[in-house]
């Protein structure tokens, strides 16, 4: 049988796709997908610290790309051109810049900042502005350490106030003053639980017998006749009101005895004249008694 491709044939054509899979699989390790639609983008910095080939690039934290190839210019010596692959819906308005931000383990990544407020977008192939942020350990470096610095002192005077009141023998005085409130409060909690566990039931067993009382004495309250009672105690406070009547009335003599001043007045004055009798006779009996002999 007769052969098609001779053997140096077929060695160039398994060398060409072996090497179109290399190709295509280091594009693919690096996040490259050459058969999805892209649009390139060029953004011009003076410094890339940190960005390599297949950074990604971010817009509102969602990726939309990567970085393909970075340019150094040698004539101006101070542009580095970064070639970069966007998804092909993704558009960037006139205006918007994109920053390189550094993260504290190592590596870059490019955000883009769109300037929502126009409508013009840039075409594929046009240069965009590149910015560098602030990189995150010379934040630290200029804002941070400064006011780390000026805070050393006072924190150094705090510390000396912590060890000084430490070393105070009135601190020493205070804990044992709570240790000791601490036993007494333990000893009452102890007397207390004796209390709930002995005490309190024989108190509540006396209550049950007091209430228990009340209704036994509750119960014989309501066989009592009160309305038979209260009319007898009605019917006696008449009679001694009819009574208390007749003593203010001058139609009887016990009234006319107790109102009548004209009997007081006489009663008064024969007891007056009753007592100057009485006083002549004791000191001239001669008057009143005499003695006959024979």
């Amino acid at each position: 049988m007769k052969t098609i491709f001779t053997k140096e044939a077929k060695i160039g054509i398994i060398s060409i796709i072996s090497l179109a899979l290399l190709y295509f699989g280091i594009n693919y390790l690096k996040g490259i997908n050459l058969f999805k639609p892209s649009n390139h983008y060029e953004v011009i910095f003076n410094n890339v610290k940190g960005v390599t080939i297949s950074s990604p690039v971010y817009v509102e934290g969602f990726k939309v790309g990567l970085v393909r190839d970075i340019r150094y210019d040698y004539d101006t010596m101070d542009k580095i051109t970064v070639d970069i692959s966007l998804e092909d819906k993704m558009r960037i308005n006139k205006g918007s810049y994109i920053t390189i931000v550094n993260s504290f383990l190592g590596g870059a990544e490019l955000h883009i900042h769109l300037n929502k407020y126009v409508d013009d977008f840039f075409k594929p192939g046009d240069q965009i502005e590149g910015r560098m942020s602030e990189e995150m350990m010379q934040s630290v470096q200029e804002k941070i350490l400064p006011s780390i610095e000026s805070m050393l002192p006072k924190i150094d005077s705090i510390l000396g106030g912590i060890q000084t009141l430490i070393n105070h023998p009135a601190l020493a005085q205070s804990l044992n003053h709570v240790e000791n409130a601490t036993a007494n409060l333990e000893q009452s909690t102890r007397e207390l639980n004796r209390l709930l566990a002995n005490d309190v039931p024989e108190i509540v067993s006396g209550l049950k017998t007091i209430t228990a009382n009340f209704s036994d004495v509750s119960t014989e309250l309501k066989t009592l006749d009160l309305q038979t009672t209260v009319e007898s105690i009605n019917a006696t406070l008449a009679n001694l009101k009819v009574t208390t009547e007749k003593f203010n009335s001058t139609n009887n003599s016990i009234g006319l005895l107790l109102n009548d001043r004209g009997l007081y007045d006489n009663l008064n004055s024969t007891a007056e004249n009753a007592s100057k009798l009485l006083l002549d006779l004791r000191e001239h009996p001669k008057r009143y008694v005499h003695f006959s002999v024979f």
